[in-house]
């Protein structure tokens, strides 16, 4: 007997499906990878443009045959930048250091200690963060300089040691540390402080770190409260020395030194985030998954 020959499928259509639907959301992905990075393609590319080539270019150009470092030596030269970076590095390890010994200790008495009306001052805590901004800098402008602290480096970090948010992710994160360790080591005759410095920190660290970077981050890109309290050159942040660099530095018809002086500022969060956001992503899902 001849056997009937099958014919050959060429393959699962729900495994085809599959792949085609995985090849639109990958070729969706780099499209929007693309429109989301090519700002700063385009900053990097126009800070080693000479003055004159950029202006030059009546229809623009997505590329340089001559590059030049002339507009990074203006953007130091121009204006302070350096002394701009000092100041930054100053306000945003203390104000980072400041704020994760205050929330720490906040998280931790809400998540562990036991203590009359903790759940309606946390209700309290929370309700804070449906304040808008604008009052609140408001507020602390009218306090800062009623206590003469404008153009300080106390001035600039003290409206900024604290976060509720931060709080809350700390303290739900330190909430999934199951209580029988902290008794046991109650029993063990171990303070409070010990077994947060013991225990708690070291099991909670991705979401500590998290918030370590993503203060960092805050404290760098700060613009609003450091120009508002602060006038004196002395005191200013990077933030608000690219508008000094407008000002009274190269102009701001200089636009390819103006996108030099934002390269050197970008860069140190640029490589932060590269090398911390798995860290990131990490310690936020943590925070919000209980369980």
């Amino acid at each position: 007997m001849r056997k009937t020959m099958q014919p050959k499928t060429n393959g699962n259509p729900s495994r085809i499906g599959e792949i085609a639907k995985k090849s639109l959301l990958y070729l969706f992905l780099s499209l929007w990878a693309v429109v989301v990075l090519f700002p700063f393609y385009w900053m990097i590319l126009s800070s080693f443009k000479s003055y004159g080539a950029y202006n030059s270019e009546y229809v623009p150009k997505f590329f340089t045959t001559s590059p030049t470092l002339e507009n990074y030596v203006q953007a130091f030269t121009a204006v302070p930048l350096a002394k701009y970076f000092l100041n930054t590095l100053i306000f945003t390890l203390f104000t980072t250091g400041l704020m994760m010994v205050v929330i720490t200790l906040a998280a931790y008495a809400f998540a562990r200690l036991e203590f009359k009306g903790r759940n309606l001052t946390f209700a309290l805590f929370l309700a804070l963060m449906m304040i808008p901004n604008e009052l609140v800098v408001i507020t602390n402008f009218v306090t800062i300089t009623n206590w003469g602290m404008r153009n300080t480096f106390l001035g600039l970090i003290l409206p900024s040691v604290t976060s509720v948010f931060y709080i809350y992710l700390l303290k739900e994160n330190f909430a999934q540390v199951p209580g029988e360790l902290y008794y046991a080591a109650k029993v063990d005759a171990t303070s409070d402080l010990k077994y947060l410095w013991k225990v708690m920190i070291p099991l909670c660290k991705p979401t500590i770190v998290t918030i370590v970077i993503l203060k960092v981050i805050e404290c760098w890109n700060s613009y609003v409260w450091p120009r508002l309290i602060t006038d004196d050159p002395a005191y200013f942040l990077v933030s608000n020395g690219i508008q000094e660099i407008r000002e009274n530095g190269f102009g701001r018809e200089n636009i390819p030194a103006m996108m030099a002086a934002v390269v050197v500022i970008s860069v140190p969060l640029i490589v932060l985030f590269l090398v911390f956001h798995k860290k990131i992503m990490e310690g936020v899902a943590r925070g919000g998954t209980k369980g």
